[in-house]
């Protein structure tokens, strides 16, 4: 091919390609589960998993003894409830629990210091010997205080008792362990928590880089300085694993009436796509927020109320790309299944058609003619699908 100019070398492009990778590296390669579940510190012992499993299932069988019933709570065809419900069953029968959080915030309050220390104990005893019995879920972790309550020595020490407890019963550090820091109001405190991060794991003998957290996105300042800080998960040496967002402290501070506190109001759109953008590319997860109700009553049709709504929260969540969400109640393990299995199962046979229409270079059905990008996005919804679902990764 002839050409105009000999040379055709870019000025400092290795430089910016080098910053391009370590800034945004991709996707975390890692399976992601579909909900964390927050027990609050004093009500959780070794068998909080299995009582969670047990009780959901009791209402699963109670209120949802059919399909029939599973396709009206939820509104689904017959034949896909049917397969819906088998699998919720199952999933709570094995495994009820994806991502546990042993809550010292919000769901547990303010305590003595005497009475918090006491409750790290007996959390890491529990957590022990759940890794002992073969029950400690695949992620697990606890949520401190926040620094913006003024007092960040009491949530580095029940982090540390807690950590030190654990692996001196346990004999190290059990996999799937993270830390959710919630309240986020300044920017600093990311930084501050990081930099205590490494002489704990000094201290407890782990490898340097094995502590990773979570920030809570609850508040309209921290939603500001996302937007402003380009370089902020750089700057954290690979420690923010995830951002969840926080819907009713969120929407509090917004100033919403008690009514308007919904996980799927505009406010709380907008500062998921913040977070969405701000956080694109960098490998930190994102998760969505919760439904702060249970069942009114024992009664069927409270029962079934709880569950459309909580379905229909999640639903929202996954239409917006997120994929994972909190659960305050055993009976949300019910709604959450139902309601992700169900989104997976929907699509998954005409995501896999257009794939390999793509491949084989031609139109998909009804005249679809698919981009890369979108090829991409596909076989991403196929991997989460196998990944929420539990299936093997083909081949």
């Amino acid at each position: 091919m002839r050409v105009t100019l000999g040379g055709h070398h870019v000025p400092g492009f290795d430089a910016a390609h080098r910053e391009q990778t370590g800034r945004y590296p991709g996707p975390a390669a890692a399976w992601q589960p579909v909900h964390t579940v927050y027990v609050p510190a004093d009500r959780f012992d070794r068998h909080t998993v299995a009582s969670w499993g047990q009780t959901a299932l009791g209402l699963l069988e109670g209120h949802l003894p059919g399909d029939a019933e599973t396709a009206e709570v939820f509104g689904l065809p017959a034949g896909l409830a049917a397969d819906v419900r088998g699998r919720v069953a199952r999933k709570l029968a094995a495994e009820p629990v994806e991502d546990l959080r042993i809550d010292f915030e919000d769901g547990y309050g303010v305590r003595p210091g005497a009475e918090e220390d006491a409750h790290a104990e007996r959390a890491a005893e529990a957590v022990a010997a759940m890794r002992a019995d073969g029950t400690l879920p695949r992620r697990w972790g606890l949520r401190v205080k926040s620094f913006a309550d003024g007092d960040p020595g009491r949530s580095l020490r029940t982090l540390d008792g807690f950590l030190t407890g654990v692996t001196g019963r346990a004999g190290g550090l059990p996999d799937g362990f993270t830390i959710t820091f919630p309240k986020v109001l300044m920017e600093a405190y990311l930084r501050q928590f990081t930099a205590f991060l490494p002489s704990l794991e000094d201290g407890l003998g782990l490898a340097r880089g094995t502590l990773r957290f979570e920030m809570q996105v609850e508040a309209p300042q921290t939603v500001m300085f996302l937007l402003r800080s380009p370089d902020l998960v750089p700057s954290l040496g690979g420690r923010l694993a995830a951002a969840h967002f926080g819907v009713f402290d969120y929407t509090a501070a917004c100033g919403l009436p008690p009514a308007e506190q919904r996980l799927d109001h505009p406010v709380c759109d907008h500062a998921r796509e913040v977070m969405r953008t701000a956080l694109a590319g960098t490998g930190v997860e994102l998760s969505d927020g919760s439904l702060a109700a249970s069942p009114a009553s024992d009664a069927t049709e409270d029962v079934h109320a709880l569950w459309r709504a909580h379905a229909a929260m999640t639903r929202h969540s996954l239409r917006h790309g997120f994929y994972q969400g909190w659960d305050m109640h055993p009976s949300h393990l019910v709604s959450r299944y139902a309601a992700v299995y169900a989104f997976h199962l929907a699509d998954r046979d005409a995501h896999a058609g257009r794939v390999r229409a793509w491949e084989a270079r031609r139109d998909a059905g009804g005249g679809v003619m698919d981009e890369p990008a979108t090829v991409k996005t596909l076989l991403a919804a196929l991997a989460r699908a196998r990944d929420a679902l539990g299936e093997p990764t083909p081949g």
